[in-house]
């Protein structure tokens, strides 16, 4: 079997960087003109449905063989599990409606592939084979009414980084560092990823003002929680910042929805917060560590990695803080967070492809 085809995070961790690479910087020079337009939502579908699912695809993929020691797909059945996903990004410029019901097939391999394993052990995730699912069908809802499917993605992946930054971050944070103290409260747990379900379904509800207001209150939830994980201590440690940092994005994603309520700011920079900073950020951090660990490399980041760790933040300050205190710049910083995004994900793939394509150190399977 081929080294890219022995877990589910080799081929979608390349695919997504590859993909980040190139499709952010196309969509801007179709924004610009240099290129002619293809779908008006094209771009929007992608980053969601496209990058952040194959991210997620891959991660789960390779955790749940992690949680429950039974296997996931390798060889062909994952190679065609990736080209499904690959199908979905060829036809999405002419017709969202195909590519959507292309993403709902692969949510379903997607969701046997980790389901299988899940139920067999009782495992307690099971909860994300509903997840899967539901971002298969986010997709379908966004090619029939792309507000509030554009708006039901974006939660779904927010609530996926929300859960899966709270079981990773604090153990990886005190791991590494000796005496750091990060901690979980689990009733604030419970709190902040209630609220993001909440606004879930206040979304999808068609009652969009309420689920922005209970965004201010999920801010205070998260920069709480945020705080608690001890992101000060890991200033000197890059493969554990960019995890921090770039879930302090989440804080500023919903202080700023719920404030393009009460305040003239516009919505689009809360969207970017969480796209570019949060979602961009914590994908990159996550891919970079777990293709490290699963390769048996040390738990490290070099210069190609921290490169793109900077390269991501920022575009995202770029786009969203920038046009925030001048707002005249709007038109520059798309230009100018399109190639820093493009540059952070290019650097990522290259450094990644010999990483992701060849056995581990180790010589174990994986």
């Amino acid at each position: 079997m081929a080294p890219l085809l022995a877990l589910g995070f080799r081929p979608f961790y390349l695919l997504a960087g590859a993909y980040a690479a190139l499709s952010v910087p196309i969509w801007a020079m179709q924004y610009f003109g240099v290129l002619p337009p293809v779908q008006p939502l094209w771009h929007a579908h992608e980053m969601i449905f496209g990058y952040a699912f194959a991210v997620i695809g891959g991660f789960l993929l390779t955790a749940v063989r992690a949680w429950t020691a039974l296997p996931t797909p390798t060889g062909a059945p994952l190679a065609i599990l990736a080209l499904v996903w690959v199908a979905a990004r060829v036809v999405a410029p002419f017709s969202l409606v195909a590519s959507a019901l292309i993403d709902l097939l692969y949510s379903i391999g997607l969701a046997w592939a980790i389901g299988r394993p899940i139920l067999a052990s009782r495992n307690r995730n099971a909860f994300f084979i509903l997840i899967v699912l539901a971002i298969g069908a986010a997709s379908v809802l966004f090619a029939m009414s792309p507000r509030t499917g554009l708006q039901v993605g974006l939660d779904m992946v927010l609530l996926v980084v929300a859960i899966m930054a709270g079981r990773v971050v604090p153990g990886f944070t005190n791991n590494a560092i000796p005496g750091a103290g990060a901690r979980r409260v689990q009733s604030l747990e419970y709190a902040a990823i209630g609220a993001v379900i909440a606004i879930l379904v206040l979304d999808l509800s068609g009652i969009g003002r309420w689920a922005a207001l209970l965004a201010l209150l999920a801010a205070a939830l998260h920069g709480v929680r945020l705080a608690l994980w001890a992101p000060l201590a890991t200033r000197g440690k890059p493969i554990l910042w960019i995890l921090h940092l770039s879930y302090a994005w989440i804080v500023l994603h919903l202080a700023l929805r719920g404030l393009a309520e009460l305040l003239p700011v516009p919505p689009v920079l809360a969207t970017h917060a969480l796209t570019i900073g949060a979602i961009g950020g914590i994908t990159v951090g996550m891919m970079t560590r777990t293709a490290r660990g699963h390769t048996a490399r040390p738990l490290t980041a070099g210069p190609a990695e921290v490169a793109a760790y900077v390269l991501v933040q920022a575009a995202a300050v770029v786009r969203v803080l920038v046009p925030l205190a001048l707002p005249a710049l709007y038109t520059a910083t798309v230009a100018v967070s399109a190639v820093l995004w493009g540059l952070a994900f290019a650097i990522f793939t290259v450094s990644y492809i010999p990483i992701l394509s060849r056995p581990r150190l180790d010589g174990k399977p994986g």
